[in-house]
């Protein structure tokens, strides 16, 4: 495993702008960083490329197939949406993601967001700044209702590492929580496992922490959103195609739902025109969920491990296992 291998990212600059240490990558063989790899150069640059980590750059079946001498693809995410994974199987080539990196991150920043809905703590700072405050014959004042999580219910739809995290979450702040089933974990003590259509009527907030996939790909439609309460909000940190757009941005219009936060869209960055960014009642923040320092460096380090096991035929993480028969 010596300098003789390649290894090529195609997307480096949001997982590292410039305040993490590539080392753990650099010390398994020649690492080449492009901050950024446009679809036309994507088959130049990964052709004598040993392994290949990407983030959000596409790799299909077209692309495959002009690279015969790959070993392996990385993904610098736990999604692995953007490979084409039954190519690559199809081919013989591992795809690795990287599970649980972001969970903390991702936690935090869900309830940060449930927060600024339901108390509008970003508003009344400004208000305060503005002098709203010192203009007020009371000792204080609001302008939206002040509302509490204990009491409410709380919908979870995907409950893997990071759906699990929030129920925990949940649970300390004193919500009632609920969650779909999942084939992988039982509900811990406190959590009611439920079907996708409960989760949408009895939830107070709704928070989506599944995967894309084609099965899940617009399950938050019209037709499951009018039946949430009015009172209900709807969180996703997960795939923005976990959503139809327009149908949120009309619920959002007709006051169907109370409100929404998101920190992912159908197209990063979004066109000007994406019918959510002129809702009302709804917080859109750049899908920053995963991306703190520490979040970045764990990201990184289980990468070169999911290299290193390419590299040596020892695969961890392989998201297509029959891959590693096929090669």
């Amino acid at each position: 495993m010596g300098s003789s291998k390649r290894i090529v990212i195609l997307d480096a600059f949001t997982t590292n702008p410039g305040d993490a240490s590539w080392e753990p990558l650099a010390s398994l063989g020649e690492l080449v960083a492009h901050d950024r790899t446009p679809p036309e150069l994507v088959v130049d640059r990964c052709r004598a490329a040993d392994v290949v980590i990407t983030n959000k750059t596409r790799i299909g079946a077209a692309e495959l197939s002009r690279l015969p001498a790959l070993r392996g693809i990385c993904v610098l995410a736990t999604g692995y949406d953007v490979v084409d994974v039954v190519s690559a199987r199809a081919r013989g080539i591992p795809v690795c993601n990287v599970p649980e990196y972001s969970t903390p991150s991702v936690v935090e920043h869900t309830f940060a967001l449930l927060l600024e809905l339901y108390r509008q703590v970003g508003m009344h700072a400004a208000l305060v700044r503005d002098g709203e405050w010192s203009r007020s014959t009371d000792f204080c004042f609001w302008r939206t209702p002040q509302l509490e999580l204990s009491g409410r219910t709380l919908g979870i739809v995907g409950y893997g590492n990071i759906g699990r995290a929030v129920a925990r979450v949940g649970l300390a702040f004193g919500m009632r929580v609920i969650a779909t089933p999942s084939r992988r974990n039982t509900p811990e003590p406190g959590v009611t496992a439920v079907d996708l259509d409960r989760v949408f009527a009895e939830a107070d907030v709704v928070t989506l922490h599944c995967p894309l996939t084609e099965a899940t790909r617009e399950l938050v439609r019209w037709e499951r959103l009018v039946t949430m309460k009015r009172r209900a909000v709807l969180l996703n940190t997960a795939r923005g195609g976990l959503v139809r757009e327009a149908d949120l941005a009309r619920a959002l219009h007709e006051g169907v739902i109370a409100g929404a936060a998101v920190d992912v869209l159908s197209s990063e960055p979004p066109p000007p025109d994406n019918p959510l960014l002129s809702a009302p009642r709804i917080l859109v923040t750049p899908h920053l969920a995963w991306a703190t320092p520490e979040a970045r460096q764990r990201l990184i380090a289980t990468t070169a491990e999911n290299v290193r096991g390419i590299l040596s035929g020892a695969l961890v993480h392989v998201v297509n296992p029959q891959a590693a028969t096929d090669g």
